[in-house]
């Protein structure tokens, strides 16, 4: 079973993710971090519609992405999320691209999210509310041995 703050989203390649080398483009995976991460807050209760009322937004100081095998048309993909922890404004936020058919780790990436106040366009303290909508996964070797151990498997068919 996977740690309960890892959230994931299933999906299949699409032919437009493919770049002149025959496999995903790496601006992809960047774009899919992003729609992860968003749906990982919604999930959690903070949506857009929260965000705006309450003046406050995360913007993204960094990414690290290490591309480790490549994707291709059609394959299925998981792309796993978490959060690593909390600093006063900001907020590192995991990334593990999965292939169930191979049980593979494609990618892992880290971005460094920075949680902003909207009305001044500034760093702000991370408030309680969402600290607490959002459980830590601070070691990715507990997410890695739930897919070996074959987490995700019943999500499938063939």
């Amino acid at each position: 079973m996977l740690p309960s703050g890892v959230f994931t989203h299933t999906f299949p390649v699409p032919e437009a993710a493919i770049d002149g080398n025959g496999h995903v483009n790496n601006l992809e995976y960047l774009r899919w971090m992003q729609e992860v991460a968003v749906a990982h807050s919604d999930a959690a209760g903070w949506t857009l519609d929260r965000y705006a009322a309450t003046r406050t937004s995360w913007v993204i100081r960094s990414h690290a992405i290490e591309y480790l095998r490549p994707a291709f048309t059609g394959e299925s993909l998981t792309v796993l999320t978490w959060i690593g922890g909390f600093e006063a404004q900001t907020s590192p936020r995991h990334y593990l691209f999965w292939r169930e058919r191979d049980r593979k780790v494609l990618a892992r990436a880290q971005t460094a999210w920075v949680f902003v106040d909207t009305g001044i366009g500034r760093a702000t303290r991370i408030p309680e509310a969402f600290r607490s909508a959002f459980e830590v996964v601070s070691d990715e070797k507990d997410v890695l041995r739930a897919l070996k151990a074959g987490a995700l498997a019943p999500h499938f068919t063939a």
